[in-house]
């Protein structure tokens, strides 16, 4: 496999990952130009440091120095930051072999995603950020409230701020959503 084969497998990866799943996923223009941006800057750096005589340590650690600078940048979702990785990864791998490997590579990166993110995998698990109008010190108060809230089960709850002048508790909650009936 070329290095024109394996650039044409990146393209055609990326714009799988970003238009084909996340996009119509998730639906964050924002994020489909980073991963585009990530993606394809990785590739040509890779393709650079392949073309000479370097260790494989220079990739990992290319690796390594541009996730730093992603994270320390801004909030990044869970879901968002494996698309974001698979972003790097696919421009890596593309950028520095060749070979049937990197396609396996590609292809189980493209599916992993494909099929962990899926809406029908757990439907009724979500998380959210809820905003609740009382500033809620009690525990078992507040789960009882955002369980109104959400109409569903509390399964993790986290107080992210405590506004006791506005009077509100900012709160990270993953909760499953009840069963509705129809009567």
């Amino acid at each position: 496999m070329t290095q024109l084969a394996m650039i044409g497998i990146d393209v055609v990866a990326i714009l799988l990952l970003c238009f084909g799943v996340y996009f119509r996923r998730h639906r964050r223009r924002d994020l489909v130009t980073a991963f585009l941006g990530v993606n394809a800057s990785v590739l040509a750096v890779a393709l650079v440091l392949g073309s000479i005589t370097i260790g494989i340590g220079i990739g990992m650690g290319l690796f390594g120095v541009l996730s730093i600078i992603r994270l320390r940048s801004s909030e990044i979702a869970q879901h968002d930051m494996a698309y974001y990785f698979a972003a790097l990864s696919i421009g890596l791998i593309c950028g520095l072999a060749t070979g049937w490997l990197p396609i396996v590579l590609v292809v189980f990166i493209l599916l992993v995603l494909y099929l962990v993110d899926h809406p029908r995998l757990l439907p009724s698990y979500r998380t959210e950020i809820i905003n609740v109008d009382a500033a809620i010190t009690d525990r078992a108060e507040l789960t009882a409230r955002v369980e109104q809230i959400v109409d569903g089960t509390v399964r993790q709850l986290s107080v992210q701020r405590l506004d006791l002048v506005n009077d509100t508790t900012l709160v990270s909650v993953s909760f499953t959503e009840n069963q509705r009936t129809d009567a």
